[in-house]
């Protein structure tokens, strides 16, 4: 069981292409505080990008890729000193002057002073609440020169540029797909550079006793689970194996069960046309009135309620976004 791949799947509603344009100095793009992680890559020429209007501005260059995991608000601009715009109206005003939303032939032409960037996102169900997501920093900066380090990040890059810009047949499709691989291949890099203090969660599926049982977790969320029964999966006693457990993720085991159940749980009410006493029985609850009880306890909401918001979310959502 791929424990990273399994909770990213999860808990991942949608993904979106904001921008693919060209800007001319000057100019300064907004992006507020929602419920959506954001990417940025530089695919010409240069930027400035602030977490607020007062934080120490962090310089771009071309190739560059950055990732904002919380959709915490933060500016891109020409200059640190450049007022900025909401997005949108960026936007507006870029396409009205300077047909940002341009094609790749355009990219390679010679105004050396113009930067090109393409801009998305990925909304998660509960973000704060997301084990990976509570682990990242507020800013993940890849710098051109250590691409490489990310795997394929570079022909991720390459290929999603390309798409963006040339626009051929079934390009939504593909710049789908590359957004959400985009982002593992940033996850990796992130892991692979980083202290392993810093990421409890991630250092705990690499750990072969403790990553065994996060696997059977993940794999089998139905099976009446206990402490005593994982304990002895991973062959370690049952006070070991808890406090290893609870140093490693961050939780309790059985708290973290519950809140893998609920995430799955949400995800079918989403996804599928599955009754909620069907949905409960899968995810091991015995009564479809516990399984109410802890999925209103930790996402806020009963399951019904939970159900009719994601139907008018997905009917008014803007995540699938075109690309222009």
């Amino acid at each position: 069981m791929d424990v990273l791949a399994n909770v990213i799947a999860a808990t991942r509603i949608g993904n979106a292409i904001l921008c693919g344009a060209e800007f001319r100095p000057p100019w300064g793009i907004r992006f507020d505080t929602e419920n959506r992680a954001h990417f940025h890559i530089i695919s010409r020429g240069n930027c400035w990008l602030r977490l607020n209007e007062d934080a120490k501005p962090l310089q771009l260059f071309q190739g560059d890729v950055v990732l904002a995991p919380f959709g915490g608000g933060h500016i891109l601009s020409d200059s640190p000193d450049t007022p900025a715009l909401p997005m949108a109206e960026a936007l507006e005003n870029c396409s009205r002057s300077l047909h940002c939303r341009t094609s790749d032939e355009t990219l390679s032409g010679t105004g050396a002073s113009s930067t090109a960037l393409i801009c998305g996102g990925y909304s998660f169900d509960h973000q704060e609440r997301n084990p990976l997501l509570s682990l990242l920093p507020p800013i993940i900066h890849i710098p051109a020169d250590r691409m490489e380090e990310g795997g394929g990040l570079q022909t991720v890059f390459r290929l999603l540029r390309n798409e963006v810009y040339e626009k051929s047949s079934g390009a939504e499709t593909v710049i789908s797909r590359l957004v959400d691989v985009l982002f593992v291949y940033v996850l990796r890099y992130w892991v692979a550079n980083e202290p392993t203090t810093s990421a409890s969660w991630l250092t705990a599926l690499e750990d072969p006793q403790i990553g065994k049982t996060l696997a059977l977790m993940h794999e089998n969320p139905g099976k009446p689970w206990t402490v005593d029964s994982l304990a002895s999966e991973s062959l370690m006693s049952r006070a070991v194996f808890a406090k290893r457990f609870s140093a490693l993720v961050g939780e309790p085991p059985h708290s973290y069960l519950t809140r893998w159940r609920i995430g799955i749980a949400a995800r079918s009410i989403r996804e599928s046309g599955k009754s909620l006493s069907e949905i409960s029985r899968e995810i091991g609850y015995e009564s479809e009135f516990s399984f109410s009880k802890a999925f209103r306890r930790i996402m806020g909401l009963p399951p019904g309620e939970y159900r009719t918001r994601e139907k008018m979310r997905q009917q008014n959502s803007e995540d699938l976004i075109p690309t222009h």
